[in-house]
C-alpha cells in the first residue's frame, strides 16, 4: 500500500513532530502554569459532556 520510502518519511516527521511539541511545551511551561491553572475543569466538562451524548444515544436507540 505504502512504498518504504514513504513508510520511512512518516517515521522521521512523526518523530521530529513528537521532538518539536516536547519542546515547544516544555518551553512555555511556565506560561501554562500561570495562565492555565485550572483546566482540568474543562476537561472534565467536555468528557462529561461526551459521557451524556453517549447516553442519550443508548437511551433513544431501545
Amino acid at each position: 500500500m505504502f512504498s518504504q520510502g514513504q513508510l520511512l518519511f512518516a517515521g522521521f516527521f512523526f518523530v521530529a513532530f513528537v521532538i518539536a511539541m516536547i519542546y515547544a511545551y516544555r518551553k512555555d511551561a511556565k506560561l501554562h502554569q500561570t495562565f492555565y491553572k485550572e483546566n482540568y475543569k474543562i476537561l472534565i466538562g467536555f468528557l462529561l459532556f461526551i459521557a451524556i451524548l453517549f447516553m442519550i444515544k443508548i437511551f433513544f436507540k431501545r
